[in-house]
Formats: C-alpha cells, sequence, structure tokens
C-alpha cells in the first residue's frame, strides 16, 4: 500500500473525495488567492478542489501533485503530475501557495514533508492545511461499539504510517518546518453520515482482514462493533478539520 493512504483507492472513497470542492474545503484560503499566481495542491486526489481554483489565478497556473496519477482527470485546466510530497517535482521558491487537503493525516515524515513545500514556496509565499484530528470528532451518540470500532480505524491509519490525530499538531509541524505567522482554526463538517462511518469503517476493517493475519483478533472485534454501529439507531458525526495558514 501507498505510504499513509490508508482509505485505499476503491470507487466509494474516489467517490467521496470526487464531491469535495474549494467553496466547502478550501474556503479559508480561497480569498488570498490573485490573478497570476502559481498555485500547488499537494496529495490533490482527482482534483475536485484543485480545479475550483482556476478560476481565482486568472493567467495563473494550478498544478496537481499526487502518488497515485490514476486518478487524474483526462481532460481538465488543472495541470496534473505524478510525484511525491517528499521529492515535488517543482523547482525551488517558484510558487505562490502550497494547499494540501487531508494529506497530512496519512504521513509517516511531516515535517521532512513541510520542509519540501517550504523549498518550493517563493519567499513570503502561502502554505495552506486542512488537516483532520478524529481526537475531536463529534460522534452522538458515542457509544461501546462506536470507541471499539473506530479503536481499529486508528489503527489501521497507524499501520500504513499516518496519525487519525495529526490535526493536533500540525502547528507544531509547521513551525518546526520554519513557517512563521502560523493561524488555526478548528472547522467540525459533516463529511458523512453516522451510520454511514459506521459502515465505511466496518469495510476498511473486513478488507483489513482479508488481506492480512496481523492484529486479527483485535481488528475482528473492532469489525464487529463496526457491525452493530451501522445496525443501530443513527446519530450525528462531525470531523474535526484543523485549518492552518503560514507564511514561509
Amino acid at each position: 500500500m501507498l505510504e499513509g493512504y490508508a482509505p485505499g483507492f476503491s470507487d466509494d472513497v474516489l467517490s467521496m473525495m470526487s464531491a469535495r470542492s474549494a467553496s466547502d474545503r478550501a474556503a479559508f484560503l480561497l480569498r488570498s488567492l490573485r490573478p497570476g499566481m502559481l498555485v500547488l495542491d499537494v496529495g490533490c486526489g482527482p482534483g475536485s478542489i484543485t480545479r475550483c481554483f482556476v478560476p481565482l489565478v486568472g493567467e495563473g497556473r494550478v498544478l496537481g501533485v499526487d502518488v497515485e496519477p490514476r486518478q487524474f482527470l483526462r481532460e481538465s485546466t488543472v495541470d496534473f503530475v505524478a510525484g511525491s510530497v517528499y521529492a515535488l517535482p517543482v523547482p525551488s521558491e517558484s510558487v505562490d501557495v502550497v494547499f494540501a487537503h487531508a494529506l497530512f493525516e496519512h504521513l509517516g515524515r511531516p515535517v521532512e514533508a513541510l520542509r519540501e513545500i517550504r523549498r518550493v514556496l517563493r519567499p513570503g509565499g502561502t502554505l495552506a492545511l486542512s488537516t483532520s484530528d478524529w481526537s475531536r470528532a463529534r460522534l452522538r451518540p458515542k457509544t461501546v461499539n462506536v470507541v471499539a470500532a473506530l479503536r481499529g480505524h486508528y489503527l489501521l491509519r497507524r499501520r500504513a504510517g499516518g496519525d487519525p490525530f495529526a490535526g493536533k499538531h500540525i502547528a507544531s509541524y509547521a513551525e518546526q518546518a520554519g513557517f512563521r505567522e502560523i493561524h488555526t482554526h478548528a472547522r467540525f463538517r459533516p463529511d458523512m453520515g453516522y451510520r454511514e462511518l459506521a459502515r465505511y469503517v466496518e469495510s476498511r476493517l473486513d478488507a483489513a482482514l482479508s488481506a492480512s493475519s496481523e492484529d486479527r483478533d483485535q481488528l475482528a472485534s473492532a469489525a464487529r462493533s463496526a457491525w452493530a454501529w451501522s445496525h443501530a439507531g443513527d446519530g450525528d458525526f462531525l470531523q474535526c478539520w484543523e485549518e492552518l495558514l503560514a507564511v514561509k
């Protein structure tokens, strides 16, 4: 599996990513974009957010980079390039804005990635990140089965090299990488329904059990809890996204 990307690239994951837009996921950045800018979206996925930047930069350029190029749209106003956040295919000090949504929770070396992002930013350039923090996610009711299922979900994230609580640490990582004027804001968003999340977690646990015997007892118990959660009553789910703006 690609480093840190525990969800994989199944149809339901790609559909979820394709439904995202800049007005919803990057509103905190949009007012900073200007015509003529070069904007880099790292971990852009299928580019549903990325393409929303194009009208705002006018004669500028929008570049999307992701390690999995099979996601890229074949016809787009965005320039897509396969590449890693640890070795961006971009010259030093050439980019005005670097944006990343739902990337750093899947990385095993976040400070190294931020230093590479800082390399490509022009002096005074803007870093804009939106990073989830499952430790502050709001689930009601938060039953014993919900807690147990999510514990298995977090295990899969960590096993893939990521950190499900990365949002709470992202400002510290940016400071360590040399960024300044760091500002953060927690936004709570209904990414999916309460029972939809239960089914999503259950499907990922079942897939992990089918693929390997590693942590079998713990994951099997978590999968049973996810099943019970998905067949119980409805509830509410709000994910916590830590939005960060900083300057090189």
